[in-house]
């Protein structure tokens, strides 16, 4: 499998983990809609590459999941508003094989031997080490989210805070 030096995450994006290459340097393994491949950057820095090319970065990203969703941790990241690419994570970003994943291409979750197996829109799955019910909140979260991020008439765009939030 070939290593790409450089990944900006698009709609044909699925999800994606941390992997290590012979070296034992971290990289990310992609998978799309049509492809998997290596990325020679951790998932952290595809993040904030895709993020800074719409003029933001991935701290100005947390901060405004936080802000929007409530002070909770492991909040869903909006990667680009325009596509409406938001990428939620299955467990704490500190972990190096963390898989980031983009909600709008789950079709069906179930459990299967208390972890949860995802379908996707082009039928591959995977099973990801996590409860059934976690998953979906998660997924939720993300989609809740995703949704937050209106469209107003003049084609720009901007966030809605929740209002059953607190100030």
């Amino acid at each position: 499998m070939l290593i790409e030096k450089d990944y900006l995450i698009n709609p044909h994006f699925m999800y994606m983990a941390g992997i290590y290459d012979r070296n034992a340097e971290l990289c990310t393994l992609v998978t799309e809609l049509n492809r998997t491949f290596i990325i020679d950057k951790a998932p952290l820095e595809i993040l904030n590459d895709s993020i800074r090319c719409i003029g933001f970065n991935l701290r100005g990203a947390i901060e405004t999941s936080r802000w929007l969703l409530g002070n909770k941790n492991m909040c869903p990241i909006m990667v680009n508003p325009v596509h409406r690419i938001c990428v939620f994570l299955d467990k704490s970003s500190k972990h190096n094989d963390t898989k980031w994943f983009n909600p709008i291409h789950i079709t069906r979750t179930n459990s299967i031997n208390q972890q949860t197996n995802v379908e996707f829109t082009n039928g591959q799955t995977i099973t990801v080490p996590m409860k059934l019910y976690s998953f979906n909140h998660k997924l939720q979260t993300a989609e809740q989210f995703r949704n937050m991020v209106v469209r107003m008439e003049n084609n720009s765009y901007m966030f809605e805070k929740d209002p059953r939030k607190g100030a």
